[in-house]
This record gives C-alpha cells, sequence and structure tokens, in this order.
C-alpha cells in the first residue's frame, strides 16, 4: 500500500525527520491578543516568549477545525491509498475528535490518537511511517499504533509554573510554593493525561542531570532505538549537562535534540526539557 503520514504541528519533529519521512503537518493556530496566527509558520516561540516576558497575556491555541481536516485529507486521499493522521492527545485538544468526523468523509483515512503530545506524539508518527512500509489494510497499521501508544514514555520539568497558572493548569498558590522551595515539578504523560510524578528540588541544571538519570539508569524495559530530548529554552550549561547524562545512561542509537514548537510552548513556558522514549 501506498500510505501518506501527517500529524498535527504538535509532534514537535524536526525539518530534517519530516523531509526524510515524507511526513506533511497541519498546523494548529496561536491566539495571540485575539490576532490568529499559524504555529511555526507566522508565529514562533521566540514571539511568544518575548510577548509574555514583556507583560502580555499568555497566548493560546485552537484546534484544526473539522473542515480544516477534510480539506488537507482531500489532498491526498485520491493519489494515496490510505491516509493516516496521527493527533495529540485527546486528552489536551479537540483536535482528535475533528479528525475523525473529517475522516469520515473518506473511505481511506483514519485518525489516531497519539495518547501523548510533543514528541512523545512525534515517536508515534515515526511508528506510523515505519509500518506503512509493510500495512496491508488502514485497520492494520490502527491496530498496530493503538498497541503501540501506551509504549511510549514522555516526561518533562519544568523550571517555573508561570505558563502552568496562567493557562489555568496549576493555581497560584501551588505555583507559589515551588517557587519559594525552588521545587522543579517532573509531568509525565500517562493515559492520555498529565500528573505530576515527582518533585525536584535545586537550580534546573542539577535537577535535570537528576531527572535524566531517573528516567535512564538501570532500566532494562527500554527500546535502545531512538531517545528524543525536546525542550524550549534553556541554558548552554543545563543542555551540556543533559547531554552528558544521556551520554552516560541512554545507550541509544538514535538520540534527537528538538525545539517545542509554539503550541507546546505555550502551555510549559522557557526553562523546560523531557526527555521521550519507547518501553518494550
Amino acid at each position: 500500500m501506498n500510505i501518506k503520514i501527517i500529524s498535527d504541528s504538535t509532534c514537535d519533529l524536526s525539518k530534517d525527520l519530516l523531509e526524510k519521512n515524507d511526513i506533511t503537518i497541519v498546523p494548529l493556530t496561536v491566539i495571540k491578543d485575539d490576532e490568529a496566527f499559524i504555529d511555526s509558520i507566522t508565529i514562533t516561540t521566540d514571539d511568544i516568549f518575548a510577548h509574555v516576558a514583556a507583560g502580555g497575556n499568555l497566548c493560546t491555541t485552537t484546534a484544526v477545525s473539522v473542515g480544516e481536516y477534510q480539506d488537507w485529507f482531500a489532498k491526498y486521499a485520491d493519489t494515496y491509498d490510505a491516509v493516516v493522521h496521527i493527533n495529540i492527545s485527546s486528552e489536551f485538544s479537540s483536535c482528535y475528535q475533528n479528525a475523525c468526523l473529517a475522516a469520515m468523509e473518506f473511505s481511506n483515512v483514519v485518525a489516531i490518537d497519539s495518547r501523548n503530545l510533543s514528541t512523545g506524539q512525534g515517536l508515534v508518527v515515526l511508528k506510523a511511517c515505519e509500518l506503512a512500509k509493510t500495512a496491508t489494510s488502514l485497520e492494520d497499521i490502527k491496530a498496530k499504533l493503538d498497541a503501540f501508544t501506551p509504549k511510549v514514555e514522555a516526561s518533562f520539568v519544568l523550571d517555573r509554573l508561570e505558563y502552568m497558572v496562567k493557562g489555568g493548569r496549576c493555581s497560584s498558590a501551588a505555583a507559589l510554593g515551588a517557587n519559594l522551595l525552588n521545587l522543579k515539578p517532573c509531568i509525565e504523560v500517562k493515559n492520555g493525561k498529565m500528573s505530576v510524578v515527582k518533585k525536584y528540588r535545586g537550580n534546573l541544571t542539577k535537577c535535570l542531570a537528576a531527572y535524566v538519570k531517573d528516567r535512564l539508569a538501570d532500566r532494562e524495559d527500554l527500546e535502545r532505538n531512538t531517545l528524543f530530548v525536546t525542550h524550549t529554552p534553556v541554558s548552554d550549561d543545563a543542555l551540556l549537562v543533559v547531554k552528558d547524562a544521556v551520554a552516560q545512561y541512554g545507550n541509544f542509537e538514535n538520540v534527537y535534540w528538538t525545539q517545542a514548537g509554539c503550541t507546546i510552548s505555550c502551555h510549559c513556558g522557557p526553562g523546560t526539557l523531557g526527555v521521550l522514549f519507547v518501553r518494550k
């Protein structure tokens, strides 16, 4: 089968990986001061962070509409045997619901709930590209992707919680307490939802070193093929510490360093870093 793989811009895959795997991206909309921008096309993460740092309101995001998905699917449905679209977790956005409704208009299009975000979603996209080479039907590739998504382990550490507070995902009291105690929460995506699984204490560089060790050291349950280190702006010292920790504890064949895109950055802010990979 000749299968086209597409995904939302929330997958945060690099331009090189997108081009190498012929992946098409459907961008979400970013709203800044009531003006609509196209994720990573007419607005950048630098624009978002500079706006908030200058005292502006937090930017928000808007899901892709049913009509927009129909337009995207129509571009490929006639020229490919099948189209597989991978969405950000349905717990975070209505994108998946909208994509499913749009796919009903086509006999050869299916939407997949990644149950994840950022390059956790990206890992599902890359798996879809791999499966597309040998899949015999849409049902086949969907069943295999649905079985794969729970194996993706995605987590990240936040330096500060202002963006989570402004986005309504954290109380001001909790953020104040975390900042006063110099706590850096580790948030993990489980069953498509986010939850705090640990709190590190100290400066971000120190916390990230401990975080990477906790995530990777002495793990016998990991597929050591691909690791993503995905982040918003952090210091060069922090990145160097993470690089050393990944080299010491990771032993992955491929390590990709990627910048979080606009949609993800709107909700986590600068000083965020995660390691994302697949369990056996």
